[in-house]
């Protein structure tokens, strides 16, 4: 008797321990339509980009939203349309906004970055600055995140186009992760700056689609993670010049069933984690808040495929623990950011997306 109480106290605390590790989901707006990427400002409104093409400001506490005017024309197509966003690391002086989209082009469309300074529910002053050519018919693959490093470059991953030899063509813009000032231009420290053995806007190449990146809030270096094809979904760190594999090297698989190639090769950069069978990764945040002060330092991830929220423990470099949460909504997580209270904040990729606030539970 005394055997079974004792068991029981044991698994109510597990239970319990585990319904409090679980945290509170409340859906901030609704009525999002295939929303991709985020922003906040410093007021606390975020900049909320839609995939057909709208660009919306939104308030996390009421709900109340206006349409930001002026925002590129975008080819919605497939995965193409209105897809990331960030701020200049000085926006509250500057107001400069970036965004990354589908664009059309003379042969199809391409991934296009611009920046345009946010202004009375309008961006002005909006300009191209960089079109990743060439351009294709292709409505797969455009990667699209977007995060500035501590030096103030901006890093820019883009996709293969489902044209996988392209990634490694060291002077073909997709598949790669760019690296560029903020207005665009290069800088002279980029691996192929004099553009002999590549082009000049490349800091490495032999990547798939890569839809997260984010900065290490301890070290400042640039992780990202890309989609695998049947598994193979891989985290990894950019390092200049370096080939990172695709489609050489892939733990994946086609979607027909054969292997592509082998896991690793010599001279090709190996993932520092992978998933397979695949997650469809997407979204990408090192937690620093106080909300959760049990993640801090853990990296969260979205997936899409299999509809989780995906938090990872880490030793350096090393995944040590990985854990699931909100599996049971079946939502598609397409973005991961950090409120200025702790929060985290997730997009929804659905034709009624969500914006999602996670907060502790009570104890």
């Amino acid at each position: 008797m005394i055997q079974r109480t004792v068991l029981s106290l044991v698994m109510t605390l597990l239970m319990t321990a585990a319904a409090m590790a679980q945290p509170r989901v409340e859906v901030a707006v609704d009525d999002l339509t295939h929303p991709w990427g985020m922003a906040l400002l410093p007021e606390g409104d975020l900049l909320v980009t839609e995939r057909p093409g709208r660009l919306l400001q939104l308030n996390p506490d009421t709900g109340e939203r206006r349409v930001i005017g002026n925002s590129p024309a975008v080819v919605a197509r497939g995965q193409g349309g209105l897809l990331d966003i960030a701020l200049h690391p000085q926006f509250e002086d500057n107001r400069w906004v970036y965004l990354t989209w589908a664009g059309a082009c003379e042969s199809g469309s391409a991934t296009h970055l611009g920046r345009g300074k946010l202004g009375d529910g309008e961006l002005t002053d909006f300009e191209t600055l960089l079109v990743a050519e060439p351009c294709v018919s292709s409505g797969r693959h455009f990667g699209s995140r977007l995060v500035f490093d501590r030096d103030g470059h901006l890093y820019l991953t883009t996709g293969d186009r489902g044209q996988r030899d392209r990634s490694q063509d060291p002077h073909d813009l997709n598949g790669a992760v760019l690296r560029l000032h903020d207005d665009g231009d290069i800088p002279a420290d980029n691996p192929f700056a004099d553009g002999e053995a590549g082009h000049p806007a490349i800091y490495s190449f032999g990547h798939r689609n890569p839809q997260g990146a984010t900065l290490h809030p301890v070290t400042g270096a640039v992780w990202i993670h890309e989609h695998g094809p049947r598994g193979g979904d891989e985290i990894n760190l950019p390092a200049s010049g370096e080939n990172f594999g695709w489609p050489l090297m892939t733990h994946g698989r086609e979607y027909h069933g054969p292997e592509i190639g082998p896991d690793t090769l010599p001279g090709m950069v190996d993932p520092i984690h992978h998933w397979t069978p695949s997650i469809a990764p997407s979204g990408m945040l090192f937690y620093t808040g106080d909300a959760f002060p049990h993640w801090q330092g853990h990296l969260f991830v979205g997936a899409l495929v299999q509809t989780h929220l995906a938090r990872l423990e880490l030793d350096g470099t090393t995944v040590v623990t990985e854990d699931r949460l909100l599996e049971d909504r079946g939502r598609r997580i397409r973005a991961v950011e950090q409120g200025p209270d702790g929060a985290i904040l997730l997009l929804t990729d659905h034709a009624d997306g969500e914006l999602l606030r996670l907060t502790p539970r009570d104890h």
